[in-house]
């Protein structure tokens, strides 16, 4: 149980923390990028989406796994307690529930990074198509 418990905690549980940084960094990091934007600076509309969207899948892609990983953390660790209490042939249900309780953790962080982590790409990819968009009204739609 105790190894379960570690690779739930580390492995999952830490893969899913830092995927947590990796979005909020991406993010930060267009956010910033965005302000600096002088999209008079470009004369071709595809050459400032490249810039506009570069790096945003990474979040998406981010928040539509992370609902995974954690599913993945919680069915290791019910298996694990399953195989516990037939190792075991009884067990005392406290030790039962906290096997349970420590695979239900890691789908509440798998959640607790993909909701921000899609909340944050939306928002994002809607800032991208606003400035595509006063783009597109500076340069008379070319």
């Amino acid at each position: 149980m105790e190894l379960t418990k570690l690779f739930v905690d580390y492995g999952i549980i830490g893969f899913l923390i830092f995927m947590s940084i990796v979005s909020l960094s991406i993010a930060i990091e267009r956010f910033l990028t965005y302000r600096k934007i002088k999209i008079g600076d470009f004369t071709v509309k595809k050459s400032l989406e490249l810039v506009l969207t570069s790096k945003i899948h990474l979040i998406a892609t981010i928040g539509s796994n992370a609902p995974y990983i954690g599913l993945l953390g919680t069915v290791l660790g019910i298996m694990f307690t399953f195989y516990n209490m037939g190792e075991e042939g009884y067990m005392e249900t406290g030790k039962i529930m906290i096997g349970l309780a420590l695979a239900l953790k890691a789908t509440a962080i798998g959640l607790l990074v993909a909701i921000p982590s899609v909340a944050l790409h939306n928002f994002i990819l809607r800032k991208a198509k606003v400035l595509l968009m006063e783009w597109e009204i500076e340069n008379d739609g070319r």
